[in-house]
């Protein structure tokens, strides 16, 4: 019975029907194990690395912030999905290149809002990841389209450099001068680097352990 269930299954996976349904289905199953690929073992590092108390606990808090990423990614991926294919089946005209920017912007900005709009550590790191992501996009854009310049224009001038001093640059002052700006695993993370390396009591916090 089993073999034969599989069977039909397989069936219709590879009949080429149903292929809105079964994309939306699995697009859930992506956003799951994406979601738990990439926040489990970020979790479970920052978790042993900065939290404090019991093994119990901090198992707790991985799971929780695994189950609310791969959430998080499965629900934003299944509307942006629906709504998307929705948009172009009412529409009429199609795009030669792409997605219609008309169908993806307002699914991608309405999925958005439902999903991460909710301020709380999960999201706010997901924001902001992809907001550092999508300036450097557009910086590319603009300068494939010309309105920026770039390496190729600059008559030998190396861009990246410059961005790479002016990030760290900017980054290290609001650390050291105005820290509650940054976000918390940002704090920890460079107060282990910078501040913690400031103090040891012997070989063993100087080497062995941080404190």
């Amino acid at each position: 019975k089993m073999s034969n269930l599989l069977h039909l299954i397989n069936q219709i996976l590879q009949s080429g029907k149903h292929q809105d349904i079964l994309s939306l289905i699995k697009a859930i199953r992506n956003g799951i194990a994406y979601g738990i690929k990439i926040r489990f073992p970020h979790a479970l590092v920052m978790t042993f690395l900065f939290k404090d108390g019991p093994l119990k606990e901090k198992f707790r808090l991985i799971l929780k912030a695994t189950f609310q990423h791969a959430k998080n990614l499965a629900q934003f991926t299944f509307l942006y999905k629906l709504l998307t294919t929705s948009l172009e089946k009412s529409s009429a005209v199609k795009p030669v290149v792409g997605k219609n920017p008309w169908h993806v912007i307002p699914a991608a900005a309405l999925a958005g809002y439902y999903v991460f709009g909710e301020n709380n550590p999960i999201n706010t790191q997901i924001n902001m990841y992809l907001l550092s992501r999508i300036i450097f996009g557009l910086c590319r854009l603009g300068a494939e389209r010309g309105c920026l310049p770039s390496e190729e224009n600059m008559k030998g001038v190396k861009i990246f450099p410059v961005f790479a001093a002016t990030v760290w640059g900017i980054v290290l002052w609001l650390f050291e001068n105005h820290k509650h700006t940054l976000q918390p695993s940002l704090q920890n993370s460079m107060t282990y680097l910078y501040h913690d390396s400031n103090v040891w009591h012997n070989i063993w916090d100087f080497l062995i352990y941080n404190k």
